[in-house]
């Protein structure tokens, strides 16, 4: 393989299997940029962690080939890749104070006190916790910790970090606040970051791609905004944000349009995206946001009766029964818009053919 300046990681055919037999990675195909945070996003035991595990070396590939820099590292052990890690557990040696955590990796690779010092401190600065250098991991809190354990994998530089959930064991707000603050130091030090979730949330706030698995298989790799706009099938459409979806059978397609007759007798209009023929069943993908309550300028228009209001500040939480489907959401701005709405009614709503998408069947 010839070296790419601007490809950092390659995943070459890569396959794992842990007892010979079942394939936890299929066929795994990735080139990850040079500078970009790359998110593997996915249910627990779709492979994504294995991915992440393999690249760091702590587990081989069964086949393929792992190019970092452009030159293969299956064989070369995990200490010599040169690589950053950030775990859930933070992994901070406890006897250790925090200056001497992150003095840990510089000291193994020869640095001498003076330098050290100083890049101890320069990461201790980026973290905002330089007051903290003199204590031990358990007189920090979680979050403190988990600063602690970013400015280790960071403080030697290295050209690529990886991120097990991270995050995992945080609380909401501090879990939030992280995500910005990671964010920013990848924004800052330009460094490249592979990050491993199953929080889709997490993924669209953090990363310039995110690969989604599922059963060994990359479903999608796409930027966060494509991912929640253009799903190319049901699993991603379901798993990426909050999802409507109605069911029914193509009954014709012209273009890129495809007609779709539903379950319940309607027959609506949607973008033929991953749907197959005339005649096959398909599930149909329409996010909250973009249904609209009346029916003005919509190309598909429907009626729903309100099953549930939800006040969530900024908005309603609208639950319907639409065509025999009784959790189809729509998310109503908080004006006084919501205020026709009563449980048990009906009310026209809509929705342009743009915004609805033809799918496989999960």
């Amino acid at each position: 393989m010839e070296a790419n300046g601007d490809i950092i990681v390659k995943f070459d055919r890569v396959q794992k299997s842990y007892d010979g037999e079942i394939l936890v990675v299929k066929d795994f195909n990735i080139d990850i940029e040079r500078g970009e945070f790359l998110t593997m996003l996915g249910p627990s035991g779709s492979g994504k962690t294995t991915c992440l595990m393999m690249l760091a070396g702590f587990e081989p590939a069964t086949h393929g080939e792992i190019y970092l820099n452009g030159k293969p590292i299956n064989n070369v052990p995990p200490h010599k890749r040169g690589i950053g890690m950030v775990f859930q557990n933070y992994a901070l040696f406890p006897h250790m104070s925090v200056a001497e955590n992150l003095a840990f990796p510089l000291k193994v690779r020869g640095l001498d006190k003076a330098t050290v010092d100083q890049k101890v401190k320069r990461a201790l600065d980026m973290v905002q916790l330089p007051q903290m250098a003199g204590r031990r991991p358990a007189q920090l809190s979680g979050g403190q910790q988990q600063r602690v354990a970013v400015a280790r994998a960071l403080v030697f530089e290295p050209d690529l970090v990886l991120m097990d959930e991270p995050l995992g064991a945080l609380d909401k707000n501090l879990r939030e606040e992280m995500q910005y603050e990671i964010k920013h130091i990848h924004e800052q030090l330009g460094v490249s970051v592979v990050y491993v979730t199953h929080d889709q949330s997490e993924a669209l706030t953090m990363s310039n791609r995110i690969a989604v698995f599922n059963d060994g298989v990359v479903q999608q790799l796409a930027a966060p905004e494509v991912l929640y706009e253009q799903p190319s099938n049901a699993f991603v459409a379901q798993f990426i944000g909050e999802n409507n979806k109605l069911y029914g059978k193509v009954s014709e397609i012209s273009g890129e349009t495809a007609s779709v007759e539903l379950d319940s007798g309607t027959r609506v209009q949607a973008l033929a995206v991953n749907c197959g023929g005339t005649g096959e069943r398909t599930m149909l993908s329409i996010r909250p946001e973009r249904v609209v309550l009346g029916d003005e300028g919509a190309s598909n228009k429907l009626t729903g009766k309100v099953v549930e209001l939800i006040y969530l500040g900024d908005h309603i939480r609208c639950r319907m029964e639409v065509a025999g489907h009784d959790d189809f959401i729509v998310k109503v701005p908080n004006s006084h818009a919501h205020a026709a709405l009563k449980v048990g009614e009906e009310t026209p709503i809509g929705w342009v053919t743009e915004d609805c998408r033809a799918l496989d069947v999960m």
